[in-house]
């Protein structure tokens, strides 16, 4: 039987304790009812039944675990969750399109990010969220609390303290740090970039293309298609093409410069994409249809900016042969979730002591081949309920550690 939802009166009290799917403002809304009292809970996987459980799940049959991980560190990942258990952490100053919030805001998406893991890829996540927006400190928390975790999972950390982060961690520690924001959207775009250039019979070398945003994001994506082979690849900031020329370039962006944009074009975004052939967006803003049209012929539009596309697919069809989006509600989602759970589940797997490049690239080509045989213009990406996905990442990323060397069994 359903329980019956009342809606309070109006009597001036906030309405948050009324009942399971009120809203502050008093009213129903089913995402409040959804998240009362939080989306995860921490469950045993073995009983404590009577005296002898207790015994040997605490005091004094644990003593003896205990001692034998002291006398052999590596049997903590047998004996203890370690090896099957990600924390992911972040200290909410770039959560979704909200921005800098907060950590206790933050948490919802932690938590969400968490069951997203165990769902999609069977792998148990921890939500942290750190009081502080310090790099040092945010750095020597992560590195302290790093024992117990067997991987790192960076979320929601702005651009560009999310890039020295992640560097400093994976010189720091010998367990997996990935940071999702930048990686996870990457290895999905290279993937559906992939099938959208087989479906229009073109490999990713004939292509040029241009990114919209220069930060986590961006910088990723154009890293990772320089990696697979593009023709060519030019990112805009707000106030244009990042390149070498100019003197207003962050330490990150001038790296970028360095290694992207041989057509060594200049100016602003609209001017970049005359005659290309991809155009991604993850920046947010509008792109003018008249710039959408000069694009070259067989066009591939990814408008990932969430919830309002760059370019509205409406009008990416008119020029377009294949539109991707960040929505759910389009066809061609461009979804981290197809990515992370496995990448982090195949990495654990075998006990990878990092992430390499080798890995993020084979989970897009173990990503893209789920349905490259069932390519048309509104499918050259999986969906995220695909039951195909998560082990076709995770055998692809084990099998690429153990070829680079990282894997430890």
């Amino acid at each position: 039987m359903a329980a019956e939802i009342v809606n309070p009166a109006s009597d001036g009290n906030t309405g948050a304790d009324e009942g399971p799917g009120t809203a502050p403002d008093g009213t129903f809304d089913p995402a409040f009812a959804l998240h009362r009292g939080g989306k995860m809970a921490i469950q045993a996987t073995v009983p404590v039944r009577d005296r002898d459980d207790l015994s040997l799940a605490y005091t004094p049959g644990v003593a003896k675990v205990c001692s034998a991980i002291a006398e052999q560190p590596e049997l903590v990942h047998d004996y203890t969750w370690k090896s099957q258990v990600v924390a992911v952490v972040t200290d909410g100053t770039a959560v979704l399109g909200l921005g800098d919030i907060g950590p206790e805001a933050s948490l919802p998406v932690m938590e969400g990010k968490a069951i997203l893991f165990k769902q999609f890829g069977g792998v148990d996540a921890v939500p942290i969220a750190l009081a502080t927006t310090d790099t040092d400190e945010i750095i020597e928390t992560v590195v302290r609390m790093a024992p117990s975790f067997g991987g790192v999972n960076l979320e929601d950390i702005s651009a560009p303290r999310c890039f020295e982060i992640e560097r400093r961690l994976q010189e720091a520690l010998d367990i997996p740090v990935f940071h999702d924001d930048q990686h996870g959207t990457a290895v999905v775009t290279l993937a559906a970039l992939r099938n959208a250039a087989k479906l229009t019979d073109r490999s990713l070398g004939q292509l040029r293309a241009v990114i919209s945003g220069a930060g986590a994001a961006g910088v990723a994506i154009a890293k990772i298609l320089i990696e697979a082979g593009i023709g060519d690849v030019a990112v805009c900031d707000r106030k244009g093409v990042v390149s070498a020329d100019r003197e207003d370039l962050t330490d990150v962006k001038r790296e970028l410069a360095s290694f992207t944009n041989k057509a060594k074009l200049t100016g602003s975004l609209e001017q970049a994409l005359d005659g290309a052939d991809v155009f991604i967006g993850v920046s947010g803003g509008t792109v003018p249809e008249a710039a959408v049209a000069k694009m070259a012929k067989n066009s591939l539009i990814f408008a990932m900016a969430n919830p309002t596309p760059e370019i509205h697919p409406d009008v990416a069809h008119k020029y377009a042969a294949v539109v991707a989006t960040g929505r759910s509600d389009f066809p061609n989602q461009i979804n981290n979730v197809l990515a992370f759970p496995g990448i982090f589940a195949g990495a654990m797997q075998v006990r990878a002591s990092r992430i390499t490049e080798g890995m993020k690239l084979a989970a897009a080509e173990a990503l893209a081949a789920v349905v490259a045989d069932e390519l048309s213009a509104d499918r050259v990406i999986p969906s995220p309920f695909d039951e195909r996905v998560a082990p076709a990442v995770t055998a692809a990323v084990a099998a690429a550690a153990r070829a680079e060397g990282v894997a430890r069994r």
